[in-house]
């Protein structure tokens, strides 16, 4: 079954999001505002029984989309629609109903979940929010979705006496209580001990098939993605800039900073010498958002850059064998004059590297990392806390 045959649940097109920079001095007096470009023009679509990965490093968007995915930001443009008809929160009653379909899983369990109430009250309230509290055995089933078990042992507990995982879990369970069709989940591992990284991914992913659920899973670990994701979107510097089936883009990467994000990741099996000079082409820090650079916001870092990168903002591209595999990057372009190269990615494991004498390059192995205990497989902005419901 491909992509195309799960339902859409939730879609963005065209997302942008700025937010005021507040001047002061000089600045201030100047007529052009200056605004923090966080998010600009981001589409995707969540569908049933689905996992799409937003991939990226710290400070590229991921978490302003989740949250004016959850509406918890106003959007500056762009469109989100939710079974396909077009959706705007304006107000308490429109934000519960909608709360209702869409429901976000924050980074931090600690700070999400309020210090001086134990899970029985976060629940409860939940639940009762959402109209669908039932009493001692609605909160016994909730607790039994996400493993906690019994339910006895953990309801009257306060956060602090639970573990990191377990807190988690209760942030999932009171996710769940709204019986949502899509969870956006916000780097809902990386604040865990390494050791129960991959017990709350398992989690996930058995909630995705078990209740049919769209789950937006954001991470900066895109060998997580990998392990963990049906597609994967890749993320920089506010702009979306490749997507596909997981498998695909983390094995057979187009764009260049993909690359340098899978190359980057630590693997066992790919382990630099000591004495190996590290290239001077993984170096290099994002760009301000405030003034980002013209065209691709990638050509400053680029080892591939051309004069139409500095110009000009490439549009999607589809590239390879796959049918969803799409890459923004003028390397795959008209402009770019490397059409040909569009052939080769999934055979190379560079951009525009060519196999000699028709024969496909080999892939270099890449293990999951950040504690997800896998094997490895061969040729393959501004932060808002959590607030309860």
């Amino acid at each position: 079954m491909t992509a195309l045959d799960h339902e859409v649940v939730l879609e963005a097109e065209a997302l942008t999001k700025h937010f005021p920079v507040r001047a002061r001095g000089r600045a201030a007096l100047s007529r052009v505002p200056k605004v923090v470009h966080a998010v600009d023009d981001v589409s995707l679509s969540l569908r049933k029984g689905r996992v799409t990965a937003l991939v990226g490093e710290s400070g590229s968007g991921k978490s302003t989309v989740a949250r004016l995915l959850a509406q918890l930001y106003p959007r500056t443009g762009g469109d989100i629609r939710i079974d396909g008809v077009s959706t705007a929160v304006k107000g308490g009653r429109q934000f519960k109903a909608y709360a209702r379909r869409v429901q976000l899983i924050f980074q931090d369990p600690f700070a999400s979940l309020n210090p001086v109430h134990t899970v029985r009250h976060h629940l409860t309230r939940a639940l009762k929010i959402h109209g669908r509290y039932e009493g001692e055995q609605s909160l016994t089933e909730l607790l039994g979705r996400v493993q906690l078990t019994p339910a006895s042992l953990y309801l009257d507990k306060y956060p602090h006496e639970l573990s990191g995982g377990q807190r988690q879990r209760v942030s999932i369970a009171r996710a769940l209580a709204a019986d949502p069709e899509a969870l956006l989940a916000d780097e809902p591992v990386s604040m865990l001990d390494v050791s129960i990284r991959l017990g709350v991914l398992n989690l996930l992913a058995d909630l995705k098939n078990r209740l049919n659920l769209a789950v937006l899973y954001i991470t900066h670990d895109i060998a997580s993605a990998r392990y963990f994701a049906d597609e994967t979107l890749v993320m920089y510097a506010g702009r979306m800039v490749e997507g596909g089936d997981s498998e695909t883009v983390t094995q057979r990467p187009a764009h260049p900073y993909t690359h340098l994000l899978v190359h980057s990741a630590p693997d066992p099996e790919r382990v630099r010498g000591a004495t190996e000079p590290i290239d001077e082409e993984d170096s290099g820090e994002p760009p301000s958002l405030i003034d980002p650079p013209s065209g691709c916001r990638f050509h400053p870092r680029c080892p591939k850059a051309m004069e139409v990168c500095r110009v000009r903002v490439p549009e999607r591209t589809l590239v390879g064998d796959a049918p969803d595999h799409w890459v923004a990057c003028w390397l795959f372009g008209d402009e770019g004059g490397e059409n040909e190269t569009t052939a080769l990615v999934g055979k190379a494991g560079d951009v525009g590297e060519v196999a000699e004498d028709g024969d496909d390059a080999e892939l270099e192995p890449m293990t999951t990392v950040a504690g997800l205990e896998t094997t490895s497989a061969e040729p393959e902005a501004p932060e808002l806390e959590g607030a309860e419901p």
